[in-house]
């Protein structure tokens, strides 16, 4: 989402030395993310696969939440391995726009995927009958869904990079805006669509999710006298536990970069300078795409 592949604006605010070696310690651990994140998700794969004939509805979106994990850490945190270490984007002006464009696409997909998920549990906890009913097609669709408005909305991707001529015979994948309010759209335009409104989606129905709970439970034990007595079954709350984690884990890795991103985009004189903090920032970023398939085996 970066305005840029290169990081090496960094430089005018370290040392040239210092520099080089935290490019390093940044390359190591994007090496790390990218490795435990593949491994994780290839093995969650390999997991579901064994189990295909038995597979849950919950299974299924984890699978696809799996695949743009792999979307993520493949044309996310593996470029920006590469540029680390070579300090430039190298490739073709397609390739450029190709890597930006799958790099959105992997954030879009990763959210929305986690919102189908939210959703198809609201609908069995709150709306049982609906679910019953519907559960099957509602949840092919909403899974198409997700990863049709990924590649959609991840278009203006092709048009905003390009790979430019940044010194001489040096080449880098940057981004083109109409100034001065083209890049507070697109920022804007990104927290948005990737993570302000899902968030409100996914609020909206984690609060509707664990009231129908609370009052079912206080109901079943009115009735049976018991205060032990559950309303749901065990299987669903480990489910809608799962799901909360995955939420949580979402929003504690991404909301510090977009919150940096609105700002260096809206009040450029006051947001820190690109130096360790967002490095970090970013880093954290990074770390979502190897959460996922761990806390299903974790739940499981």
């Amino acid at each position: 989402m970066d305005s840029s592949s290169n990081n090496s604006e960094m430089a005018p605010d370290m040392d040239g030395e210092v520099y080089e070696h935290f490019a390093l310690i940044r390359a190591g651990i994007l090496g790390l993310v990218f490795v435990l994140a593949t491994a994780g998700n290839l093995f969650f794969l390999g997991t579901l696969w064994k189990k295909r004939k038995r597979n849950s509805r919950t299974q299924l979106f984890l699978l696809h939440l799996c695949l743009a994990d792999l979307v993520v850490a493949f044309f996310q945190v593996l470029p920006q391995f590469s540029i680390e270490i070579t300090h430039r984007f190298r490739g073709t002006d397609f390739l450029c726009r190709l890597v930006k464009y799958l790099q959105v696409v992997g954030m879009f997909a990763s959210a929305y995927m986690i919102v189908a998920m939210t959703l198809d549990r609201y609908h069995a906890v709150c709306k049982p009958m609906v679910s019953f009913l519907n559960g099957s097609f509602r949840r092919y669709l909403s899974i198409g869904a997700g990863w049709l408005l990924s590649l959609a909305f991840s278009a203006p991707q092709f048009f905003i990079f390009s790979l430019q001529e940044v010194g001489e015979n040096q080449y880098d994948c940057w981004a083109t805006f109409i100034e001065p309010w083209g890049s507070r759209v697109y920022i804007s335009w990104i927290t948005l669509s990737v993570f302000a409104i899902p968030a409100v989606i996914l609020l909206y129905c984690q609060i509707r999710i664990c009231t129908t709970i609370y009052f079912n439970m206080k109901r079943k034990a009115l009735q049976a006298g018991r205060a032990d007595t559950k309303g749901v079954s065990n299987a669903m709350l480990k489910t809608v536990k799962m799901t909360f984690v995955i939420i949580m884990t979402y929003t504690v890795c991404w909301s510090p970069f977009f919150v940096a991103q609105l700002w260096s985009a809206w009040s450029p004189s006051s947001a820190p300078s690109q130096g360790p903090v967002f490095a970090i920032i970013m880093l954290l970023a990074s770390l979502n795409s190897c959460t996922n398939p761990w806390i299903y085996i974790y739940y499981s």
